[in-house]
């Protein structure tokens, strides 16, 4: 089975940007290098754990002893990206996703793959596709500089945290159209 695979070594931009209200929003990781740019939607957990992942491996790296990387403690300024995201056309819909860590070239290294449906009629269509070539599958891999991660991570919890507001009160989410809590008795 052939994968089509979007390696982004170098990137001119590597972001998370949502689109929709709060409550009813589309998160996007998204890669650009010159004219190519690659769009694949997200949970919002998603989004979440990869920045906090992503920040425990820049922390770890910097405690290492002898440690030859330049691994900034915060954010540089000069890589702040607030920027919207550019025309969104979604690639996949993300499922599993990997990171890790290059030292060769000093980079986080994340991979993410569509979402696959293993369902119980998934055998049987398996020769139709493969006639078609409707099984080839997809994979976006992105190399980003430790600075640039760090950027991607903040910015990250940014968009995370710009969601629906918490009820003082019950500490869920309040929607746009009202919310209604019960206190717990005491």
């Amino acid at each position: 089975m052939p994968t089509s695979v979007h390696d982004f070594f170098w990137p001119d931009r590597v972001v998370v940007g949502a689109i929709g209200v709060p409550g009813a929003r589309t998160f996007y990781l998204q890669v650009r290098a010159r004219k190519q740019v690659v769009s694949i939607a997200m949970e919002k957990q998603q989004s979440a754990l990869l920045a906090e992942k992503i920040d425990e491996i820049l922390d770890q790296l910097i405690t290492v002893e002898g440690n030859r990387f330049s691994v900034p403690t915060g954010t540089p300024v000069e890589l702040v990206d607030n920027d919207p995201l550019e025309a969104v056309a979604e690639q996949f819909r993300t499922g599993a996703m990997s990171l890790g860590w290059d030292p060769t070239t000093a980079q986080i290294v994340i991979e993410a793959h569509p979402i696959t449906d293993d369902g119980p009629d998934a055998d049987d269509n398996d020769e139709a596709l493969q006639e078609d070539g409707g099984n080839e599958t997809e994979m976006l891999r992105v190399r980003m500089p430790v600075g640039t991660a760090r950027a991607f991570a903040k910015r990250t919890r940014e968009i995370v945290g710009a969601g629906r507001p918490m009820c003082p009160l019950c500490g869920y989410p309040v929607d746009a159209d009202g919310h209604t809590c019960t206190l717990p008795e005491v």
